[in-house]
């Protein structure tokens, strides 16, 4: 028979296999000649009480034989094969590659930026010496914004598509199978860029194309259909397109607009990124003054309402690094991501608010950009008062609730480096006010142990501006056919169109567009 258990484990005790197996045996009371085999299927951490376990599911196969093989996609020849036009190498772009060649598509991707090792150079640029290239930086090139910016795959898009074979093609790419068990996994900045490489390598050797630093100026159509993509080295026939360009291309919601598609004002989430010394929420959240070698660095996930409104946190990051992701020159955007080990002293997370419609305009009918235009403002005030070359404007936490400037600013990650601000002054006051209620709540959730003075401390520091959360535009399509309404064959993709956010989600929805291009052939 098959089973599945949950067993509780000590930390001591979590790589130990032995030990894991002689408390199922003891646990279920069988004879270890009946337990052919066992594997774990998931791994959480409980850290309710003084002493955190971990929570294991664990498939058992008593009398019965293992069924162990990875479960693999089988990638045809699609070299001569029905083309269909990808635009944008993150991770929608990609996974709808990747559908596509499984469909027997030819996938043709063009992107803006460069391939993941010259990223490196210009990323390097703007950590070193705050020089951004608009074409090649945290968001554009290939893997996307998430390639560089940590590599979390938690998400809550079970109903989208299946997770799983998401997780399953990242491990036959060269992932490690603990993100096929780890209640929150990760893969990491550092081990991201193989993974990414290795699915290159699968598109181009099924036949499929990839052409770096294009970048798409214009669409031709023809009677409501699209028939080419015209970029900076020539055009593309195409009579299917996967818009997959992400949430920051602003160039190609106004090519849109030109081109006379119907776009939508959409809400998003605006704040600052918070970074605590690693310890302190280790501390607070394992109970312990010191972290047991078995356990991860801690994250945490807050949530407050304030005047009705949610403030919340967002793409935490434990042992992180907050990095500089602005896309054009005199703007300041900030993001934040992890090595898989996670060993970076500091623990960083956006903070923001949710910012409705109504906030910035009454008549979103008439500009859809609105909210483009009101994100725009904040990134080039934060420019403005970071004084340039990509150093951010920032505040400790106590200082910003008593709406004091900070003398000095602790040590942090942020390698361009801070400047000592105001953020009352570069933040919308619906938003700066509701920060400043929420962070002595969140100072309840997670308060001080040991002295080290909790979440809300003045040894945190508050980084502007967090402005990415989501796209602000939302590009309209059919709920059944994934095209948009006014244009046949042109697909709306995953978090530049407005409906995905973080890479498992991104990936479902482009492989879900390629299901759609699939039918619509």
């Amino acid at each position: 028979m098959i089973k599945e258990i949950e067993l509780v484990i000590s930390p001591d005790e979590i790589y130990n296999l032995p030990k894991i197996e002689l408390k199922i045996l003891v646990q279920e009371n069988i004879n270890s000649s009946d337990l052919n085999y066992f594997k774990i299927r998931k791994r959480s951490i409980d850290a309710r009480s003084k002493n955190p376990v971990y929570r294991l599911k664990i498939v058992l196969y008593i009398n019965e034989e293992p069924h162990l093989q990875l479960q693999t996609v089988n990638y045809p020849n699609v070299n001569d094969a029905k083309p269909v036009l990808i635009i944008g190498a993150g991770p929608a772009g990609m996974f709808a590659a990747l559908r596509l060649i499984e469909l027997g598509l030819k996938p043709i991707i063009i992107e803006r930026g460069k391939n993941v090792k010259e990223r490196r150079r210009d990323l390097a640029n703007i950590n070193k010496q705050g020089i951004l290239n608009p074409e090649s930086n945290y968001c554009y090139g290939e893997g996307g914004a998430g390639t560089y910016s940590d590599g979390k795959l938690y998400t809550r898009s079970d109903k989208r598509g299946d997770v799983n074979k998401m997780l399953q093609i990242l491990v036959q790419h060269g992932a490690t199978d603990d993100i096929l068990i780890d209640a929150r996994p990760h893969i990491g900045t550092n081990k991201l860029p193989q993974i990414i490489t290795s699915i290159r390598e699968t598109i181009l050797n099924a036949g499929g194309e990839i052409h770096f630093e294009t970048k798409l100026i214009d669409l031709k159509i023809n009677s409501n259909e699209v028939v080419a993509a015209v970029t900076n080295n020539g055009s593309f026939d195409a009579k299917h397109i996967i818009l997959a360009t992400g949430h920051s291309a602003k160039d190609i919601y106004y090519l849109l607009s030109r081109k006379g598609l119907l776009l939508e004002a959409k809400p998003f989430a605006l704040g600052v990124r918070i970074e605590h010394p690693q310890y302190i929420i280790d501390q607070a959240q394992y109970h312990c003054e010191t972290r047991h070698e078995n356990l991860p660095p801690s994250y945490y996930s807050l949530v407050t309402q304030v005047k009705d409104r949610g403030v919340f946190s967002f793409c935490m990051c434990p042992g992180g690094i907050i990095a500089p992701c602005a896309t054009d020159d005199n703007e300041i955007v900030v993001n934040g991501w992890s090595p898989s080990k996670r060993n970076n002293p500091f623990a960083n997370s956006g903070t923001v608010v949710q910012i409705n419609i109504n906030d910035v305009t009454k008549n979103p009918e008439e500009n859809p950009f609105a909210l483009l235009e009101f994100q725009s403002q904040i990134e080039k005030a934060a420019f403005i008062a970071g004084g340039g070359n990509l150093k951010a404007p920032a505040q400790r936490m106590v200082d910003f609730v008593n709406h004091k400037i900070s003398s000095d600013l602790p040590s942090n990650s942020y390698l361009p480096g801070l400047t000592s601000a105001d953020l009352h002054q570069i933040l919308p006051k619906f938003v700066s006010e509701r920060l400043k209620e929420a962070l002595p709540q969140f100072g309840k959730k997670i308060p001080s142990v040991f002295g080290n003075g909790g979440y809300f401390t003045n040894e945190a520091v508050l980084v502007g501006v967090e402005s990415r959360t989501s796209s602000p535009v939302r590009i309209p399509r059919d709920k059944l056919t994934l095209q948009h309404p006014q244009l046949k064959g042109f697909f709306p993709c995953a978090e530049g169109a407005g409906y995905a956010g973080g890479i498992i989600s991104a990936a479902i929805d482009g492989q879900a567009c390629a299901d759609a291009v699939l039918k619509s052939i």
